[in-house]
């Protein structure tokens, strides 16, 4: 009896199939619409619907492309931009590294506890996911408002005698990132952490090294990827906050997401618009390919 010619195929050719699946979703939802962005960034601005000049003409019988670098010229020129791109990456990195000085030593208590325990602060750090992020943003208004809670108990204790301001200002907006980014940063640390061998510090006591040189000699560098990827995860999503910025901050906190929703929605500029989210996208390939790097080192140590 001869064997089925096809039986060897057939597998080969679901794979494929499999593979393809979450490559046509990319290309639908992700590439498509990010040259529809880069489309607009090349084009102009004009008065209608659509807001912008067509890329392709056709004149003379002749196909052309209109295709215009003003936008980026004007990006790269005008303070406005400058501000807000120097603004944001400065609110990312200090919230980046404030998630990092208060989640270490959090994920390092949750790393050492027994196992019971140790599953119930996990599901502590998951819960807020379990709440929408709007909500949790505005909750924070209630907080940190002029009759807010935080000030009522403040008065109260009588640690303050007049109210603190900081709704509507740039401390307000890093207490809010700080806190809706701070899991980001406990789920990678937490997870690098938990898997540290124990007998490799008593080792070091052993030896006569102290808690603190043993922690800077052996648990930091075994954890370094842990900080890495958790660092990467609060600093890229928190660039292009939109969300915080605008609940909790003033009008001196200019931040890039700001930028882009006015340009889009109030001036309706949306050539401009798009060239500010694709300068965005450019200033966050080197993070994000940093974050991939260290993900497949990590992968490859595993």
């Amino acid at each position: 009896m001869k064997p089925d010619a096809s039986a060897g195929v057939r597998p080969s050719w679901w794979r494929q199939c499999a593979f393809l699946v979450p490559f046509g979703w990319l290309l639908c939802f992700f590439l498509l619409p990010f040259l529809i962005v880069v489309k607009l960034s090349l084009s102009a601005l004009r008065i209608g619907m659509p807001p912008y000049t067509a890329l392709f003409v056709v004149r003379d019988g002749m196909l052309q492309v209109a295709a215009q670098l003003d936008n980026f010229r004007f990006l790269l020129s005008d303070s406005l931009y400058l501000g807000a791109f120097v603004g944001s990456l400065r609110i990312a990195a200090l919230t980046t590294l404030c998630c990092l000085l208060i989640g270490y030593p959090i994920a390092y208590c949750i790393a050492r506890t027994s196992r019971p325990w140790r599953n119930y602060l996990v599901l502590g750090i998951v819960l807020p996911f379990w709440t929408s992020f709007l909500i949790r943003v505005y909750a924070w208004i209630g907080i940190l408002k002029t009759e807010g809670l935080l000030n009522q108990l403040l008065l109260t204790t009588g640690i303050i005698h007049t109210p603190l301001s900081v709704y509507h200002t740039t401390a307000g907006v890093y207490i809010g990132m700080v806190y809706s980014y701070l899991p980001f940063m406990l789920l990678p640390l937490y997870a690098h952490l938990v898997k540290l061998d124990i007998t490799l510090l008593e080792a070091a006591y052993d030896l006569g090294a102290s808690r603190w040189r043993a922690f800077l000699r052996i648990t930091l560098p075994l954890s370094r990827n842990g900080i890495i990827a958790g660092c990467l995860l609060v600093f890229i999503p928190a660039v292009g906050e939109y969300v915080i910025p605008t609940l909790l901050g003033g009008a001196d906190t200019l931040m890039i997401g700001r930028v882009i929703w006015d340009e889009f929605f109030n001036n309706m500029d949306w050539p401009m618009a798009s060239a500010v989210a694709c300068a965005m996208i450019l200033l966050l390939l080197a993070p994000i390919a940093l974050f991939q790097r260290f993900q497949t080192s990590a992968g490859g140590e595993r």
